[in-house]
C-alpha cells in the first residue's frame, strides 16, 4: 500500500503532466480548438481525473499564476508586525513567493500562460476574476492583522497596485527573447514595483534615467 508521501508525489506528477500537456497543446493547436478529451488522452487520464485538479481549461492555463498567488497569500498571512508601509510589506511577500517558484519549471509555464491569456478573451476574463478574488483575500488578511474596518479602502488599493505592477512586469518579461527564468522576472518585477511606488507623487517630470533620451539636460 503506497504511503501518503508517495500518493502526494503521484498526484503532483499528474497535475504537472496536465499543466505541461495543456500549455503545449493550446499553444500548438489553439486554446478554443483543443478539446478536453484531447488533453486527457495526451496524459492518459479520464476527464473525471482532470476535474479533481482543475475546474476547466482556463484553470489549467492559469495554474502557474494560481501557484504564485497562493504562496503570496501564505506569506501575507505570516507577515511579522512592522512599521513599514503596507505596500512595502506586500512587495516583500510577493518577491518571497516568487523565490519559492524557482525550484520548478514554473517560469516557462508562466510565460506560456501569459501568451495564451493575451490571445484568449475567456482566459483573460478568468484571470481578472481570479485577481479580484486574490485582492479581496489579501485585503481581509491585512485588515485583520492591522485591526482595520472592512470599509477601509487602503489595503485593497495597495493590493490592486501590486497586481497591476506584477501584470505589467510579466507582460514585458514574457515578450523578451531567450529562456524564461524566475531571476529574470524578479529583476523586471523589482523595477516595476519601484515605479509603482512613485505613482502617487508622479507629476509628469521625466525620471532622471530618462532625461538623456528626452533631450533634457542633466
Amino acid at each position: 500500500m503506497p504511503t501518503a508521501g508517495l500518493r502526494e508525489r503521484k498526484k503532483q506528477q499528474t497535475r504537472d503532466a496536465l499543466i505541461d500537456a495543456a500549455l503545449n497543446l493550446f499553444q500548438e493547436h489553439g486554446f478554443a480548438e483543443t478539446t478536453l478529451d484531447e488533453l486527457c488522452a495526451t496524459v492518459a487520464v479520464s476527464k473525471r481525473t482532470f476535474f479533481r485538479y482543475f475546474a476547466g481549461k482556463e484553470d489549467v492555463v492559469l495554474a502557474p499564476s494560481h501557484e504564485l498567488w497562493s504562496a503570496f497569500l501564505r506569506e501575507v498571512e505570516s507577515l511579522p508586525p512592522s512599521r513599514r508601509t503596507v505596500f512595502t510589506s506586500l512587495q516583500e511577500a510577493l518577491l518571497a513567493a516568487l523565490d519559492k517558484m524557482a525550484a520548478a519549471p514554473w517560469a516557462e509555464r508562466m510565460a506560456a500562460s501569459r501568451r495564451l491569456a493575451e490571445a484568449s478573451a475567456s482566459i483573460t476574463a478568468h484571470n481578472l476574476s481570479f485577481c479580484d478574488r486574490i485582492s479581496d483575500e489579501t485585503r481581509r488578511a491585512v485588515a485583520t492583522r492591522l485591526a482595520l474596518t472592512d470599509s477601509d479602502l487602503r489595503p485593497r488599493l495597495a493590493q490592486d497596485l501590486l497586481v497591476a505592477a506584477f501584470q505589467s512586469a510579466v507582460a514585458q518579461w514574457a515578450k523578451q527573447s531567450g529562456p524564461k527564468t524566475v531571476t529574470g522576472l524578479r529583476a523586471r518585477l523589482k523595477d516595476t514595483l519601484a515605479a509603482a511606488a512613485q505613482v502617487t507623487s508622479f507629476t509628469g517630470e521625466p525620471a532622471l534615467d530618462d532625461r538623456s533620451t528626452l533631450g533634457v539636460e542633466v
